[in-house]
């Protein structure tokens, strides 16, 4: 008897180390991680003698707040945010609408060579994106869309690869009777797409919302080689006016990025729970 309960104890205690190592770990990790956003908003507060002070301070000695205010009035923000917002939507918007029909292709209507085509698709994930950069230029050159949004914002109504993966295996795990009952009523694809694929694959669709306007608002690249007028500028192309050939801003900088920053993290933690949802393949209504 006393073997058993020091079986017990034993087995017990192990059990709570290897909890207590684990979370150890994931503090440790999540310390790591969270240091660089902590230091930004930190220098966001210094005064521009403070940040450049050496040794380097972690707490700013008095909180510059007035650094965010002065930042945003030295350019056009609110435009260029309203100009990121817009790109960002319609981005958003072609991605979900997009992707979850062509997903819904592959995973409900059975034609010839479809696993070939699907293969075919995924094979496109393989090519680096700096690869297509230079054709896609010229591309959109020849359709005289430089210095516009069209090329921000249509590849994202010709498919992505990655979401369509990611929405197919979603809807492989809805029963097919729905599909094949709304055939039977005489619905159409489009209509059993509309009416009761959106609604059932809500959290992949929400994960897919959620990576391309986050996607799309911290794109860099795009803007920046697509547009030249300033009045088109993203806030992520507004973040370098900042850098100056002899000198960096690097108060108005962090504020700057800071507040960029703010509605992805908002947007993240709102639907958090779909989004975690969504990323699991296996979560979709079974029969």
């Amino acid at each position: 008897m006393n073997n058993q309960v020091k079986f017990y104890q034993t087995m017990k205690f192990r059990r709570r180390s290897k909890h207590a190592i684990v979370l150890t770990l994931l503090i440790a990790g999540s310390i790591v991680l969270i240091m660089p956003l902590l230091w930004m908003v930190s220098t966001s507060l210094k005064s521009p003698a403070e940040i450049l002070k050496y040794p380097p301070s972690f707490l700013p000695e008095a909180l510059h707040f007035s650094n965010y205010a002065e930042a945003w009035k030295t350019g056009p923000f609110t435009r260029w945010g309203l100009n990121t917002l817009f790109i960002a939507i319609c981005v958003t918007m072609g991605n979900v609408l997009v992707n979850s029909f062509i997903a819904y292709g592959f995973a409900k209507i059975r034609f010839k060579g479809r696993n070939k085509w699907f293969v075919l698709v995924l094979a496109t994930m393989l090519l680096p994106g700096f690869v297509t950069l230079i054709p896609q230029y010229m591309v959109f050159s020849k359709l005289h869309w430089i210095n516009t949004y069209y090329p921000l914002i249509v590849p994202a109504f010709l498919g992505s690869a990655f979401f369509i993966f990611l929405l197919r295996q979603f809807m492989l795990t809805i029963p097919n009777e729905y599909s094949e009952a709304a055939i039977m009523d005489g619905a159409s694809h489009f209509r059993i797409w509309w009416h009761i694929m959106l609604p059932l694959t809500k959290p992949a669709l929400i994960t897919v919302a959620i990576l391309s306007f986050v996607g799309s608002w911290n794109d860099l690249l795009g803007p920046l080689l697509y547009l030249n007028d300033e009045k088109l500028y993203t806030l992520q192309v507004g973040l370098q006016t900042f850098k100056g050939s002899v000198q960096v801003q690097w108060h108005y900088l962090m504020a700057m990025s800071v507040m960029v920053l703010l509605p992805t993290l908002i947007l993240f933690f709102i639907f958090q729970r779909f989004f975690i949802e969504g990323s699991n393949l296996s979560s979709g209504t079974k029969g």
